[in-house]
């Protein structure tokens, strides 16, 4: 496949990174009417420096003056590769060193310093500015890098540079293209006739004419009317490429330099971001808890406040520090996402790190919030999966892939490979320990409630759902209800635990066993059942409950609101009626044979056809079932 790759040219102003990507490419980056009369770089600057059936190299140049850092940041967020200028007739220089330090934080570690305009000085002072680049160099990931002088105008070394370039490039892994499309935009901006365009360089994944996108953290519908590289129509766009879309339904004063543009629900905004942060090596103030910062992620600039959970303070230090990032706008991102923090006045660059995990939560001060930092930044990929599925008890492939930044080959190696991932659904994923607390939590609730309802079969299905609901998704529910269902039954709408019985309260069983024995004793001379609870001393609020129980465990049988007779004194009564009228049963009859009153008989008569032991005919004539 061919391989596409973006190199940026950094350094102090006025040391000549224009001119250099001029010389390179042949194109002239300064388009503004300002950055020509001003002859300094403003914005930034974008020309192509190779492009045949292997390989495309694309080159930003970003401005170097310190007004301008913002703009520097969002060029060389998306490069492979940078070329460190350095004039031999100045040396290294304030803006070198923060570009230096900007590269370190967004964790570029491939380099070439171009020790520009060589013609300007003797053999001697080109020495001494080499030995002052690598001196410089020492301890950062650039020591190693190879240092070519090089003059702009005459062309000298030009071409060594553009092999050197070329070469070690070529040997650099390329971006992911099979994931999710993600572009930050860097350039907004409209053409007569086309409408809306923007430009920027592919992050992660490949996009094709015609696909429909989504402008982030603004919610906004777009799609891809066409697209071009370099002036040259396109039809797809892939990671690291440096591209410009044409969008559909979407105005320029819509979206703006710092938006994303995204394809899928892989990508989502967040305000809160555990990350691990350096600080540079030389800070002239101290960084206070939750000071606030000026943060920029790939193209995007916005104000956040620093919160730590080990310290209040910090001025000195060389080790990285986990700690959350709290911004006051949303932003798209995504875990090793790089970013920058600076301090909004006196403006200074104070550190920069990497993505923890985007979707950040609320932790408490102190050192058990650092070991679980610590864990997301260390663990193994199952490792980080399981820990993120403990915390959120499940989420769908594209939710896992956003928060661990795994690839779609690895996230399916974990989940084939470690037995703690379970599969809810087809693309629904918890862990054992969730669905383990789960059940814990389904069990307690049926013990809670057969403790205090031990009359009743079970807790309504849908109630206990709703509870659990608070917590977990429908989803996981359904599947650990199912997952233990040898220790929870269902029993029509309702669930209990295995191993209950429904019950007569202990402390109740003896008046409950009077009232029965006092309907036995009446047989279809019963008196309201109201009548027994006051003799037998069962308390109103309890009546109704201990009235539904002893139906529905067939002790007593209801022939209306009012009136219940013993379950054994109407099976007598029906089989008694059944052995002397064997097919069609009149009410006549049934009154001469058992001898009751219509107050009763009727009722009676009533419930045999709600029990579906009878069905009413004409006439009050009754047929046997």
């Amino acid at each position: 496949m061919k391989k596409y790759f973006t190199i940026g040219m950094a350094g102090h102003i006025d040391h000549g990174k224009t001119s250099l990507t001029k010389a390179l490419t042949n194109y002239d980056t300064d388009r503004l009417k300002e950055e020509k009369e001003r002859k300094i770089s403003i914005e930034l600057g974008f020309a192509p420096l190779l492009n045949n059936e292997e390989m495309h190299i694309s080159v930003i140049d970003v401005p170097g003056h310190e007004r301008f850092i913002k703009q520097m940041i969002a060029g060389v967020a998306g490069i492979d590769l940078v070329v460190l200028v350095v004039a031999a007739d100045e040396g290294v220089m304030p803006q070198t060193r923060e570009h230096l330090e900007i590269l370190e934080f967004l964790g570029i570690s491939h380099g070439i310093v171009a020790l520009s305009k060589i013609d300007r000085v003797d053999e001697e002072l080109q020495e001494l500015a080499i030995a002052d680049i690598s001196a410089e160099l020492v301890g950062t990931v650039f020591e190693n890098a190879p240092v070519l002088p090089i003059d702009s105008l005459s062309g000298r070394g030009i071409e060594d540079l553009r092999k050197l370039l070329i070469n070690h490039i070529s040997s650099l892994e390329t971006r992911n293209s099979s994931g999710a499309f993600r572009m930050p935009i860097d350039q907004v901006f409209t053409v007569k006739g086309q409408g809306t365009v923007v430009r920027g360089t592919v992050y992660d994944g490949t996009i094709t004419e015609g696909a429909d996108l989504a402008v982030q953290p603004k919610n906004l519908s777009t799609r891809v009317r066409q697209m071009q590289l370099f002036g040259i129509k396109s039809e797809a766009a892939v990671a690291g490429q440096r591209v410009a879309i044409n969008l559909a339904n979407i105005s320029k004063t819509d979206i703006a330099k710092g938006d994303v543009l995204v394809n899928g629900a892989l990508f989502s905004t967040t305000k809160a971001v555990d990350v691990s942060l350096k600080l540079i090596k030389e800070m002239h103030y101290t960084l206070k808890q939750r000071a606030e910062v000026k943060c920029y992620f790939g193209t995007t600039e916005v104000v956040g406040t620093i919160v730590f959970f080990d310290r209040n303070e910090v001025f000195d230090e060389e080790k990285e520090i986990l700690c959350q990032l709290r911004l006051h706008e949303p932003v798209v991102i995504k875990r090793n996402d790089r970013f920058i923090i600076r301090r909004p006045s006196p403006a200074e660059t104070i550190g920069g790190g990497w993505v923890l995990d985007p979707l950040g939560s609320k932790y408490k001060f102190g050192q058990q919030t650092i070991a679980y930092l610590l864990e997301k930044q260390n663990g193994t990929a199952s490792e980080r999966v399981l820990k993120l599925l403990s915390s959120v008890s499940c989420l769908t492939k594209e939710e896992i892939l956003l928060r661990t930044s795994l690839t779609e080959e690895a996230l399916s190696e974990v989940i084939n490979s470690d037995a703690e991932i379970v599969a809810i659904t087809a693309n629904l994923y918890s862990c054992l320990s969730v669905i383990k607390r789960l059940r814990a939590q389904i069990l307690a609730s049926l013990t809670e409630f057969h403790a205090e309802a031990p009359m009743k079969v079970g807790i309504k299905k849908a109630e206990l759902i709703q509870k659990l609901t608070k917590q977990y998704p429908i989803e996981l529910i359904d599947f650990t209800l199912n997952w233990c269902k040898e220790e929870v039954v269902s029993r029509g709408e309702f669930l209990a635990n295995a191993k209950f019985t429904p019950h007569i309260p202990k402390q109740w069983s003896k008046r409950i066993d009077q009232l029965l024995k006092r309907l036995q004793e009446a047989k279809f001379s019963v008196q309201y059942l109201s009548n027994y609870f006051d003799e037998v001393g069962i308390p109103v609020p309890l009546r109704k409950d201990f009235a539904n129980f002893l139906v529905s465990n067939q002790q007593m049988i209801a022939l209306d609101e009012n009136f219940f007779v013993d379950k054994k004194t109407f099976d007598q009564a029906v089989q008694k009626l059944k052995l002397a009228v064997p097919e069609m049963l009149e009410t006549k009859d049934a009154k001469e044979i058992l001898g009751i009153s219509r107050k009763y008989l009727i009722p009676f008569l009533e419930t045999l056809d709600q029990l579906g032991i009878t069905r009413r005919q004409e006439n009050n004539i009754r047929k046997w079932i």
